[in-house]
């Protein structure tokens, strides 16, 4: 597994998290100590912060997973990946993005951009 592909499987594994405990230690595990996250909906910096954002994600969608789409591609210190927010109950998957993260020198996360593709609309 490529640096990129690890760093990625910890992000997924922080932000499936349900349980606080376990979101601290897998976001302490993916992000570097002033690691960020920055999108339309969000800009936080911090492993508390970066919880919070996770657990309001599960709070607006329960029982819903991330679910990485297609291959991280990455260079240098840089990788872009897709992904969806898809129901365990149906498969649906009402919101989609890509991310695209910067490393720190231990593997990882320094920074994630994140851009929404998908979303449902505000009348659903």
């Amino acid at each position: 597994m490529s640096q990129y592909e690890t760093a990625v499987a910890r992000y997924f594994a922080a932000w499936n998290a349900t349980d606080p405990a376990a979101r601290a230690e897998a976001v302490a595990a993916a992000w570097s100590e002033d690691g960020s996250y920055t999108d339309p909906l969000a800009d936080v910096s911090g492993y508390e912060h970066l919880a919070a954002v996770i657990a309001g994600a599960h709070e607006q969608f329960p029982g819903y997973v991330f679910r990485q789409t297609g291959a991280v591609d990455g260079h240098h210190d840089t990788a872009r990946f897709s992904w969806e927010l898809v129901s365990a109950a149906d498969g649906s998957a009402p919101v989609a993005g890509s991310d695209v993260i910067t490393l720190a020198g231990d593997g990882r996360i320094r920074t994630v951009l994140g851009f929404l593709d998908r979303v449902p609309s505000a009348s659903a």
